[in-house]
């Protein structure tokens, strides 16, 4: 697309890779639901099957509609090339299919989504790879697990759901000192590329839960990585096609394209609004501790200065009367919605140690910062000041 390069973030979440003359002049691309595609000789088959040729021949390797949002995720995420799936934990699986190998080593950040956690701990180790968790903020301890059976370093920031986060830069700067050919590959569900863009950090690869902030409405379920040609073409071939079979549904991929047209207004609404009610939260009398990389109490502050455009609209916090406490404060919830997941247009509360992070043992949950007691809030769309009235109301219960 001409100027692509140019344009504003706002400009290419609605134009990037779309042009109205590819679809007889309609506003809204067409969503292709098709299974195959047929060919005009058995030549030009076999040049595409062969990769000779570009274009489409069957949808679970690629679709039109998919190929549109690749191509805007990519522009997004300042990459190459992108990949869309099924599912986050469908990228996440394909990619690590993709670059590991049994004898290799990943290296993992401590704590993780719940379910990268026990695919990473369960899955990988299953199948011969060599697992480490490491605490990646500690740039010494990374460098001590490095070896040369290394392939992945792979992380979140901030991290799900204890709000940790990784210096991007410096951590890419020291494994690929050690060994270019490492991979660090970043999971940037939590801010999206609105807030933070992590191959412009150094990162290789990014990969995304796109049912929670690029969807952003709680009626998809779809995942994405992002990174350099080659790359991707290997997770897409081997890890998508062979391995998982994870493919993006064509209108599931046009629900992820409407969604990134308002992706940067809804981050800017999701992080001043968790901006004002972390704050809120902090001065009140029944909360030990509050988990927000825009306060200036944050040890994260700093960073989150540095490498997030915005903090977020992620918080955690901590009750004083820990789990039975939490128990009475979940309940007393009226507006805001106990369900799991995150990024919706509704403010979503869950308790980590009970949902998402159950795949953790407790003694697992302990080392990795997930106490029994600890609340995960996802700041939705609604009014700040009645999200706040919600938990003020649901705290005077404990």
């Amino acid at each position: 697309m001409s100027g692509a390069k140019t344009q504003s973030f706002a400009t290419r979440a609605i134009h990037a890779g779309a042009s109205s003359l590819d679809s007889s002049g309609a506003l809204t691309p067409p969503v292709y639901m098709t299974s195959t595609f047929a060919f005009d000789s058995v030549e030009q088959g076999a040049a595409r099957f062969a990769g000779e040729q570009e274009g489409h021949f069957y949808s679970r390797i690629s679709n039109p509609t998919q190929e549109l949002l690749e191509a805007r995720l990519a522009a997004l995420e300042e990459g190459q090339a992108a990949l869309a799936t099924a599912s986050g934990m469908g990228a996440i699986t394909s990619t690590l299919w993709s670059l590991l190998a049994p004898g290799d080593q990943i290296i993992a950040d401590k704590t993780l989504y719940g379910c990268s956690f026990g695919y990473i701990q369960h899955g990988l180790r299953k199948f011969g790879v060599e697992v480490d968790f490491v605490d990646c903020t500690d740039l010494e301890a990374l460098e001590r697990a490095l070896s040369a059976k290394t392939r992945v370093v792979y992380f979140e920031t901030p991290v799900n759901p204890t709000m940790r986060l990784m210096d991007i830069s410096a951590l890419s700067r020291r494994v690929h000192d050690y060994n270019p050919a490492i991979k660090v590959v970043v999971d940037n569900t939590y801010c999206t590329p609105v807030l933070q863009q992590p191959l412009t950090l150094g990162a290789d690869l990014v990969v995304h839960s796109a049912t929670k902030y690029l969807g952003g409405h709680g009626d998809l379920i779809a995942g994405a990585v992002v990174g350099d040609e080659e790359t991707l073409q290997q997770i897409r071939l081997f890890g998508l096609k062979d391995m998982t079979g994870a493919v993006i549904a064509p209108l599931t991929a046009f629900l992820v394209l409407r969604g990134l047209k308002t992706l940067e207004l809804r981050m800017e609404r999701h992080s001043a609004s968790a901006m004002q009610l972390a704050e809120q939260l902090s001065e009140h009398q029944q909360i030990e501790r509050v988990y927000y990389p825009g306060l200036p109490s944050s040890p994260f502050f700093a960073l989150a200065q540095q490498q997030m455009r915005l903090p977020g609209g992620m918080i955690a916090f901590e009750l004083k009367g820990g789990l039975a406490a939490g128990g009475v404060f979940m309940n007393r919830l009226k507006m805001i919605k106990r369900a799991v997941s995150l990024g919706d247009a509704e403010t979503l509360c869950q308790h980590p140690a009970s949902m998402t992070h159950s795949t953790y043992t407790p003694e697992e949950r302990a080392q990795h910062g997930i106490s029994e007691g600890l609340i995960r809030l996802s700041v939705g769309l609604e009014a700040a000041e009645d999200i706040y009235r919600d938990l003020e109301q649901a705290l005077a219960g404990g």
